[in-house]
């Protein structure tokens, strides 16, 4: 594909023209997000959301409605875009790109399908390839977006700021907005975009999370108030001399291929050193009973993750000596550990107590791309056990398999969906674009789970 400029690429790529390996990471996103929505739709952030939603932007009788994800009601495609955002933000188990920062997913994927149900809803026809395409295109604008909005500006932005745009740019597409219509819509996105500044929600860990909550509707709203006529001043992030290097190559080259995914529903932040202290205890057959004490060195913004003591699942979500202490305990981060019970459990206190966080100034030097950690291990025989420098599994160099995203889809789902419910799910967007029946999939996604009516 010949280099297009940001219009021409919006508007007027086709699914022909986007390669075989980024339209493979569009399927695995989407399986993977999903899974997140599923038991996102149970935590207390998405109940309160999908309430608030549901008073305060409801659809009328002759408005553009659409689902919320996972909740069985209607409510304005904002609104749908807003509660499917939260769900899946509430638990931290979704893809991102380490370089931008951030998450684009959970806030395309919640408005894109906001926007396709409401088309739908109103008798208009979208396909399986109009929906890759649009989530292509939020995808990779809302990376560029990203990287540009880090590069240019002091503090460091919530995955809200950047994801406001992207989604503006798929509404656009899937509206059938013009050029004009378009740059208003990315400069509204911009200019209403949540700027809010993650290191809080780090520091102080709530239900804030990552800006996503709002930055889901932003983008949807803008789009539909560019259709109106409403005008924007241009988007700094897309059209400024500033932003130029970030998108002087779109359509050649693929951020969309950076993306990672999870292994564990924590901060990434927190993953290389929970892989080191998983390899070493399966390596040297460990219980946690004979750890002593631990030590993990790592990156600043890693540090900042402390944690010893979490008090609610919110601030073990950004915690790292906990999540560490759990996976020493129990070897696993799975559903059982998402629970409230666990912030009590004795052993794991112990551990993560015991556990002391230093930074590297190598390891701040070269978390760029990259997230990195050493961990050493203080045994009760006085021995004491050190791993390697690593890096968190599922980034594109380590990649998390099919089968293994497949696995975590249904962690995720079974329970929650059951079974043949997951199953069908996967079985659709696994299939080639042309092949996916969205009136099929919106049936098992949208209703509440079964063990949520």
């Amino acid at each position: 594909m010949m280099k297009k400029d940001f219009s021409e690429f919006v508007l007027n790529i086709s699914y022909d023209d986007i390669p075989a390996e980024v339209l493979a990471i569009m399927h695995r996103s989407l399986l993977d997000t999903i899974g997140v929505a599923a038991i996102g739709s149970q935590s207390e952030i998405s109940a309160i959301v999908k309430k608030f939603t549901a008073m305060h932007m409801p659809c009328g009788v002759a408005t553009p409605a659409a689902h919320m994800l996972f909740g069985g009601q209607k409510t304005s495609p904002m609104g749908a875009a807003m509660a499917g955002a939260f769900s899946i933000d509430s638990i931290d188990a979704h893809d991102g790109y380490s370089a931008v920062k951030g998450h684009a997913g959970s806030a395309v994927l919640p408005g894109v399908l906001a926007i396709i149900d409401a088309l739908l809803n109103e008798g208009k026809s979208v396909s399986g390839q109009d929906l890759i395409v649009a989530l292509t295109i939020g995808y990779e604008v809302s990376y560029r977006a990203g990287l540009t909005l880090h590069a240019t500006t002091p503090d460091y932005h919530t995955s809200g700021a950047w994801t406001a745009v992207g989604v503006a740019a798929a509404g656009a597409r899937l509206l059938g907005l013009d050029e004009s219509q378009l740059n208003h819509a990315v400069g509204i996105a911009e200019y209403h975009g949540p700027r809010s500044q993650m290191l809080r929600c780090i520091d102080h860990p709530t239900m804030l999370r990552d800006g996503v909550g709002w930055g889901a509707p932003t983008g949807v709203s803008a789009a539909y108030l560019a259709a109106e006529g409403f005008t924007g001043a241009p988007a700094i992030t897309v059209d400024s001399n500033e932003a130029a290097p970030f998108w002087d190559d779109l359509g050649e080259r693929w951020e969309v291929s950076n993306t990672h995914y999870k292994a564990y529903p924590v901060c990434r932040w927190a993953h290389p050193a929970i892989d080191a202290v998983s390899d070493l205890m399966k390596e040297h057959n460990l219980k946690s009973h004979q750890i002593e004490r631990a030590r993990i060195s790592t990156f600043h913004y890693a540090t900042r993750l402390a944690g010893h003591a979490p008090q609610s699942i919110d601030e073990l979500t950004y915690a790292l000596a906990y999540p560490f202490a759990i996976m020493a305990a129990r070897g696993k981060i799975g559903i059982e550990e998402l629970q409230p019970s666990i912030l009590a459990d004795p052993e794991i206190q112990r551990i993560s107590r015991a556990t002391s966080i230093v930074e590297s100034e190598h390891y701040t030097k070269i978390s760029t791309r990259k997230r990195w950690a050493d961990v050493t291990l203080y045994l009760t025989d006085g021995s004491e056990l050190k791993s390697d420098p690593y890096t968190p599994r599922g980034d594109p160099d380590n990649p998390l398999s099919d089968a293994e995203i497949s696995a975590k889809f249904h962690l995720f789902t079974d329970s929650i969906l059951g079974k043949p419910r997951a199953d069908s799910i996967e079985a659709i967007v696994t299939k080639p674009a042309a092949d996916i029946d969205l009136s099929a999939l919106f049936e098992l996604v949208f209703p509440a789970p079964l063990s949520a009516i």
